[in-house]
């Protein structure tokens, strides 16, 4: 189970009175209902609190749930002051050291304790006292924190200040449980908001005050486990991902699987990879190229085996980037049967799912090319830079997604797994511009560790046996 939901499921086992004992020595919520209506008596003949209109009584229907005995239905304004914020003029926000903290509306949503706000105001229009759990009830709608202090409130917030010695932090952790609620309610057009009619209005469970600071102790001790599971978890993933770059990083140095030399070498291997680019161009499938650079000592960025050698990613088979053609010609993608893969494709797996087709039309035009099934693709542009994939069927692409159709008896997942151990440096190759881009000339002229066949085989077979290891063991994690 996500942490989020087990919270989210505690929750509703509190307010029920499923988390904690009922005790009858902690007596009952009537009469605790009783002290809090002489208490705002008091206030109000005091002049403390304005006197407001009865609210209706509770009918069954509005009732979602059965509670224990000892317990009782409440509406919340009948033991809370609610207040709604009021935003006060401009003129009067400063960030000097003069006036009261203000606070617009989007509270911090991940500590039970609002922060400290640098914004002040002279002009105090609505005061949230300390102890007040403090309600969004503007989008977004449903947040809550309490204030240990006083402030001033925006028209985004509502105070709910509880009346006699009620908890506030129990009612902290039941309106976190009506968020969905709250925004069930929400109405508006140019933004959601609830009425402080909805929050005034609104039934809850109320306990015993005693059972209400033993579920709320019983909350913050589960939730702090919850916490350092989430933490464990948390860096279990960190150390899973770091692992795997670990492996990617020891299987390119050759340093995962044993050389054998009785599988040839990858000199053999590049010869005929040339031989067939030769015979390829002059069958007219494919263009002949500038010839690629010679590979520096400096350009070298660790040794490899006897028998591996560095090339460029360019000699070891043919890169194409794509095209997108015209976008408001509809012949060009009505009805379309050739897909058309975008980087936002590219998952770093297979490519199996495929979401946009250009036409025939389209394909002749713009004379696009078809890469096959097998071939791998990587992201040029922006936020993607460097994602992978690997064609499960013969496809184009747009220009953001450079594909390489591999020649002679290279292994598409050993390029595969290089290409997401080099993302890093691909990435890095990306700054400098307005958009951050790789060229298809930068990973042509990327160098290559070329293993024999073979060995590209064993290596993607122990790459996907230890991954199996690692994904196992996080998927067991997040339950």
């Amino acid at each position: 189970m996500k942490i989020a939901h087990l919270k989210s499921k505690i929750l509703d086992l509190a307010v029920r009175g499923k988390l904690t004992e009922q005790r009858p020595e902690d007596g009952s919520a009537a009469e605790l209902l009783g002290r809090v209506r002489e208490e705002k008596q008091r206030l109000i003949a005091e002049g403390k609190l304005k006197k407001e209109k009865p609210l209706p009584d509770i009918t069954e229907d509005e009732i979602p749930f059965d509670i224990p005995a000892g317990w009782k239905w409440v509406r919340l304004g009948e033991i809370c002051e609610v207040i709604m914020g009021q935003s006060p003029d401009g003129s009067s926000i400063t960030t000097s050291s003069d006036g009261i903290e203000f606070h617009q509306g989007k509270i911090c949503f991940t500590n039970k304790f609002l922060t400290q706000s640098s914004i002040k105001t002279f002009e105090a229009t609505r005061i949230a006292v300390s102890g007040s759990v403090l309600l969004c009830v503007r989008a977004p709608v449903g947040g809550v924190n309490i204030t240990l202090r006083d402030i001033c409130i925006g028209r985004g917030l509502c105070s709910i200040y509880p009346h006699y010695t009620i908890e506030p932090e129990f009612w902290f952790y039941w309106l976190k449980s009506q968020k969905e609620y709250f925004e069930m309610k929400a109405t508006g057009t140019t933004f959601k908001a609830i009425t402080i009619n909805v929050v005034r209005q609104h039934c809850i469970p109320l306990p015993p005050l005693a059972e209400q600071k033993r579920i709320v102790e019983k909350i913050e001790a589960i939730f702090k486990q919850a916490d350092i599971i989430e933490e464990k978890r948390l860096a279990l993933k960190t150390a899973v991902r770091h692992t795997k770059s670990r492996v990617l990083d020891l299987a390119v140095r050759g340093k995962l699987t044993e050389q054998r030399p009785e599988e040839g070498s990858a000199e053999v291997l590049l010869e005929r990879i040339r031989e067939e680019k030769q015979r390829l161009i002059a069958e007219g499938k494919l263009k002949k190229e500038k010839p690629l650079p010679e590979i520096t000592e400096e350009e070298i960025p660790f040794d490899i085996p006897a028998g591996w050698k560095w090339v460029r990613l360019g000699e070891i088979g043919s890169w194409q980037a794509g095209c997108t053609p015209d976008t408001t010609r509809k012949d060009f993608y009505e009805n379309g049967t050739i897909p058309w893969i975008n980087s936002a494709d590219l998952t770093d797996g297979y490519i199996d799912t495929i979401t946009h087709y250009v036409t025939e039309k389209a394909f002749a035009e713009k004379k696009m090319r078809l890469n096959k099934a097998g071939a791998v693709c990587v992201a040029m542009y922006g936020a993607t830079i460097g994602k992978t994939g690997i064609l499960t069927v013969d496809a184009t692409t747009n220009q953001a997604v450079c594909v390489c159709n591999l020649l002679s008896s290279m292994d598409s997942k050993y390029l595969f797994y290089f290409l997401q151990f080099h993302k890093p440096f691909f990435v890095m190759k990306g700054f400098g511009g307005a958009q951050p881009n790789i060229s298809k000339e930068k990973i042509e002229n990327t160098p290559f560790p070329l293993p024999p066949p073979v060995e590209q085989k064993r290596i993607v077979e122990k790459i996907e046996q230890i991954f199996d290891i690692l994904d196992t063991i996080e998927k067991a994690v997040e339950g």
